[in-house]
């Protein structure tokens, strides 16, 4: 039997020894058997890893989600030091995605939110429907557009 996450193990070991106050025979393997569980069901959690297929579109896609943040950054900057500028023009918007895979999913999400004035708000995966919030809606087809058109679609030439 292999153990797929030895250090992972051993830090559980040692901070359930450091816990307890007592490094017995007992405790040791009783630790040992507690990071072993929870190692195991660790190992059940984790789904197949994504296998990239194309590098050059990822490249692409991580180069473009750069300079959006940067520049959102920027527009969010100065929507709020700018006085007046944050009038009621938040509002979500409703993407149908293509993208069913998982990872892609959490890629997607973690671009969504990562980059300042958008989060991630819902998502139903029977009708594949993303719920968007949007700081400053000013059109909400440029929204969709930026979404399904700069995210979507890499992540979907990406993961093949």
């Amino acid at each position: 039997m292999k153990l797929r996450f030895p250090w992972l193990w051993l830090a559980l070991v040692a901070m359930w020894l450091l816990l307890t106050g007592s490094v017995t025979v007992g405790q040791t393997l009783l630790a040992m058997l507690a990071a072993l569980a929870a190692v195991r069901g660790l190992r059940a959690l984790q789904g197949a890893r994504p296998r990239p297929r194309h590098l050059v579109p990822a490249l692409r896609l991580a180069a473009i989600v750069a300079l959006d943040i940067a520049r959102s950054n920027i527009e969010v900057a100065a929507m709020v030091l700018r006085p007046g500028s944050l009038r009621n023009r938040s509002g979500f918007v409703e993407i149908p995605l293509e993208l069913r895979d998982p990872a892609g999913l959490a890629v997607l999400a973690c671009i969504i939110t990562a980059t300042p004035g958008t989060s991630w708000a819902a998502y139903d995966s029977r009708s594949g429907l993303l719920t968007m919030h949007v700081l400053d809606l000013v059109d909400v087809d440029a929204s969709i557009d930026v979404v399904k058109r700069r995210y979507e679609r890499p992540l979907l030439e990406i993961l093949g």
